[in-house]
């Protein structure tokens, strides 16, 4: 049996891209996951399919299981002779009681190793605007559980010489015993005045910060009904946020978002859109499916040569054409000779990896403007590959046979409802509490794909969400549903249909 292996590693502070290389390396290489309530469930992508994943999150009194389970849980997979990661919300030793664990492991003679990680006392307030050192402000800084139970005899903080010794104060976990807090800074000699801010859900878009003075601290937080998890930071720092404010600042900060995309295409859209401060909710309700008889597409590829034009209607699409080019011992030289048409830029670029540059690309990305634009390119001489989904629209191929060229249409994929990867509990719960702000869609079937996994009884509350689809072609099979888009870009990419959101909501505010 090979020899278990622990790597205690940082999952950061909340948002998943402050999860450090070493960090991902280990997720990507653990044979079980054993992982966090703070630990954002985005990391998980990154693990293997076959990898075990297990949830011990611990949260304000709600535990799913005890530290010392934990500990022997991690003993027992790793002697089973797995790689184990045991993946732990900020750093593992900064109150995350990766200290327990790393010596239950040592005294099950595992090895073991610690990746840190980056701990919510300094990033969260960063992510606020506030630094917690600042020159001629702040020289330095303490970081302090606020979790300490209040009816202990005697507190482990030594509250007399803290209060008034260090410039800033970090309360990791403290809301529930911030009046405790509060009163012994006060009584130990912190002036009531002393700036304080409270920070829920630091680093991830759902951040909300609350700025208050120590005095206040208290009842602001019952008025602004803030819960765990959130950090307390209390010194003269918290003046800069008023400066220094950036990340709740972003245009689409605090917006959630539906995205339907394919599972292997959503992440482009997320990311663009969690980049200007967005939450993202990936519903991927179709799945990009190789047809399994691939005789018709084997034998184009054999005759190539005879081809005038080749025409690419996606991203889908250059990507099988070229796998199947691939396994026929074949790559870009074999399109020697013949143009290239593509439907946009998303397609062009998906060429351009390939070393091809389009021949032909139509000012609107669709069927309708690749026609315009092959209009008086292509003759009755010409023969025509055309290769693309099973379900694509007739149009173009219709158009091209009035040219009187010879075509060849080639089915090369199927887009199929994907009903696995679709999270029908997240996205209900979204649309039933009104906790949705806009549903994107970049295609036909995925508006078609999900209302059939919602179901009907939702339809109302997705009328009542805002809309915004990549394209005409979109949109019109959004208003057969009965949805009715307001959003759409003047080309159909994905960085205009960001932006066309991120204008829709600023002039909304104005």
């Amino acid at each position: 049996m090979k020899q278990g292996f622990v790597s205690l590693v940082g999952a950061g502070p909340g948002d998943y891209k402050l999860i450090t290389i070493k960090g991902l390396e280990a997720i990507q290489s653990a044979d079980v996951i054993v992982y966090d309530y703070l630990a954002d469930r985005k990391l998980l992508a990154a693990a293997r399919e076959d990898a075990e994943i297990i949830y011990v999150g611990k949260k304000s009194k709600e535990h799913t299981m005890k530290q010392e389970d934990i500990c022997k849980l991690l003993v027992e997979k790793a002697k089973a002779g797995n790689r184990v990661c045991r993946l732990k919300g900020g750093d593992p030793f900064v109150f995350g009681r990766g200290g327990e664990e790393a010596v239950a492991l040592k005294e099950a003679q595992i090895m073991f190793e610690i990746v840190p990680g980056i701990t919510s006392a300094i990033s969260v307030p960063a992510y606020a605007g506030i630094p917690v050192t600042q020159r001629n402000m702040a020289v330095s800084f303490a970081v302090i559980t606020g979790h300490e139970n209040p009816n202990k005899e005697k507190s482990g903080v030594n509250w007399e010489k803290l209060a008034t010794a260090v410039d800033t104060l970090v309360f990791l976990m403290g809301i529930e015993n911030l009046k405790v807090i509060t009163e012994k800074l006060i009584a130990n000699g912190r002036a009531t005045n002393t700036p304080a801010a409270v920070i829920r859900w630091g680093t991830k878009a759902e951040q909300r910060t609350i700025v208050t003075t120590l005095e206040c601290a208290v009842s602001d937080v019952e008025k602004n009904k803030i819960k765990p998890p959130a950090i307390f930071i209390v010194g003269e720092v918290v003046r800069m946020r008023e400066q220094l404010s950036w990340f709740e600042t972003k245009p689409l900060f605090g917006k959630r978002i539906i995205v339907t995309r394919a599972q292997a295409q959503a992440s482009k859209l997320t990311q663009a859109l969690e980049k200007q401060g967005a939450v993202c909710l990936e519903a991927p309700s179709i799945k990009i499916s190789p047809l399994e008889d691939t005789s018709l597409l084997k034998t184009v590829i054999a005759k190539l040569p005879e081809y005038t034009w080749l025409v690419l209607t996606s991203v889908n699409a250059v990507k099988i054409f070229f796998d199947a080019l691939a396994s026929a011992n074949l790559d870009a030289r074999a399109l020697a000779g013949i143009k290239i048409a593509a439907v946009g830029t998303a397609t062009g670029d998906a060429l351009g990896l390939r070393g091809i540059k389009a021949d032909c690309m139509p000012k609107h990305f669709t069927a309708e403007g690749l026609i315009e634009e092959l209009t008086g390119k292509i003759h009755k001489t010409d023969k025509v590959l055309l290769p693309q989904a099973l379900q694509a629209r007739k149009l173009l191929a219709q158009w091209l046979d009035t040219t009187g060229a010879k075509v060849d249409v080639v089915p090369l994929y199927d887009t199929i409802i994907d009903a696995t990867a679709f999270d029908n509990a997240t996205i209900k719960e979204a649309l039933l509490h009104k906790e949705c702000d806009l549903i994107t869609f970049a295609s036909a079937s995925a508006v078609k794909n999900f209302l059939k996994l919602i179901g009907e009884e939702l339809l109302p509350q997705v009328r009542d969400v805002k809309i915004a689809c990549i394209g005409p072609i979109t949109a019109e099979a959004c208003r057969k549903a009965g949805l009715t888009p307001i959003i759409m870009p003047e080309v159909a990419t994905i960085p205009a249909l960001v932006s066309a959101i991120e204008k829709y909501f600023s002039e909304e505010v104005k």
